[in-house]
């Protein structure tokens, strides 16, 4: 039995950072991981590939370009799922490889197998018909998730997926039908329509990503709209049958029955801990497989810890390696905090989506008085020489203070653009910091500046009265 001052279960985003923090700190560190490859579903079957694949789509349809060379312009006409299968494999192979370079350069073994508690402060491994078991001073959980497969939903692999089958298939679909309109089903749902896939997009809510500023939402519909994506909203499906000649069926609450070649069921995801015997530590997992931590990422055992998406929201890779980093920091007494007021989000459809800080309708639950200003992409010359014309960036700031409380971002590069309006926002800054700051001309930058303008240009003028209500 080999003793360690840290295990971590899962060699995703979270379980990384939480084993290389503990190295740093000269700490003994083991990583269990039940599969054959490290780094997750992050890498394997999450971010890394979808990210890929969009990645290859933009390319091969030419949709950087169209706007410049026309909505016909292909950079290959015929598109497999070979030719977006290459880029992703390529991708994962060479993070596979860096984590584990990775681990290896901080002194961390990598340990194959299947981890269960024993008890408190040891693991059982299994791998391959053999037992062994390793004793730690603290524990991290940090297993991730999987897809929700309801018993109900008839999977096959083939016409019938979950949000990791996509890349198995051996051809791309004919038609496809995504229940759930969550991020994962958002963004497939506009990948796929990109390559001349017809899509059909279910979702039981109003819009589309209810947390997202509304306007941006509309913005991403339209164009989710144009590109082949139909959007069923308040929409439920009732049943999903298979048929003989290899179609799906699907049933709808308001809507006439859809026939189509491929479903993806895209509803929710559950924590992946039912291997993992917790009970016998006394931590029970609620409905959906998730852990209850505390703000140090505790779990009722205090020296058994849980990060990533294992807890839940927010689930991202990005704050999933800071829960990691912090819990290690915690359990070995180095000081650690983390900024979860400003959290920025990525939303990798097409086109991308990016947020940070609070939109029009909180500001307005919230009754603080605000002021929005607006640059468009086609205002911007950077956006006209990448062929960018729908994209822009929204600013929300205290119409009396002036103080920035949010930016919300569609377009391209969005995702990259976001991190500006974060840090002026982290350090209290103003709307004013835009307007008395250069940036580089031409750049999609120069949106904040823009939007800055905008925004000071709709209020009032100091000596102005207000109008008050007719």
């Amino acid at each position: 039995m080999a003793h360690y001052d840290l295990l971590v279960i899962g060699t995703g985003p979270a379980g990384q950072k939480a084993a290389v923090q503990a190295a740093k700190l000269g700490k003994k560190v083991g990583i269990i991981e039940r599969k054959e490859v490290v780094g997750g579903v992050s890498t394997n079957t999450g971010t890394i590939p979808s990210k890929a694949l969009r990645e290859a789509v933009l390319y091969l349809a030419g949709f950087r370009q169209r706007t410049l060379y026309g909505a016909e312009y292909r950079l290959k006409k015929t598109i497999t799922i070979q030719d977006l299968a290459f880029r992703a494999d390529h991708v994962i192979k060479n993070e596979i490889a860096i984590v584990q370079n990775q681990m290896a350069r901080n002194g961390i073994d990598l340990i194959y197998g299947e981890a269960s508690f024993i008890d408190p402060h040891r693991l059982n491994i299994q791998r391959a018909g053999t037992t062994t078991e390793h004793r730690a001073h603290v524990i991290v959980i940090a297993v991730g998730t999987e897809p929700a497969r309801p018993a109900e939903i008839p999977f096959d692999e083939d016409t019938i997926i979950d949000t990791d089958g996509l890349l198995t298939l051996k051809h791309l679909p004919t038609s496809m039908v995504i229940v759930g309109g969550g991020v994962i089903g958002t963004e497939y749902a506009s990948i796929l329509a990109m390559i001349g896939v017809p899509v059909i997009l279910i979702d039981k809510r109003p819009r589309l990503l209810e947390f997202v500023d509304g306007q941006i939402i509309d913005a991403l519909q339209k164009q989710m709209a144009a590109i082949g994506v139909t959007l069923y909203h308040e929409e439920r499906v009732v049943a999903i049958r298979k048929e003989s000649d290899g179609q799906v069926t699907v049933s709808l609450a308001h809507k006439p029955p859809i026939t189509t070649q491929t479903l993806m069921y895209a509803i929710g995801r559950i924590g992946a801990t039912k291997r993992l015997n917790m009970e016998v530590v006394g931590i029970t997992p609620d409905a959906r497989g998730r852990v209850i931590v505390n703000d140090h990422f505790q779990t009722s055992v205090p020296h058994i810890y849980a990060v990533g998406d294992v807890i839940g929201f927010p689930a991202l890779a990005s704050t999933s390696m800071q829960q990691g980093r912090h819990a290690s920091c915690h359990a070995f007494g180095h000081p650690d905090s983390t900024d979860t007021d400003l959290l920025p989000y990525g939303i990798y459809a097409i086109p991308e989506i990016s947020t940070v800080g609070r939109n029009e309708e909180e500001l307005t639950k919230a009754e603080i008085p605000y002021g929005v200003g607006i640059a468009h992409y086609r205002e911007i010359a950077r956006g006209q020489l990448i062929g960018d014309e729908t994209g822009m960036v929204k600013l929300l700031f205290h119409r009396h203070s002036r103080a920035l409380l949010g930016v919300h971002a569609i377009g391209e590069g969005a995702t990259e653009l976001i991190h500006i309006g974060q840090a002026v926002m982290a350090y209290q800054g103003k709307i004013d910091y835009f307007i008395d700051t250069i940036f580089n001309y031409p750049t999609l930058a120069e949106c904040y500046r823009v939007a800055a303008l905008d925004g000071i240009n709709r209020l009032p003028r100091p000596w102005m009265p207000h109008k008050k209500n007719s």
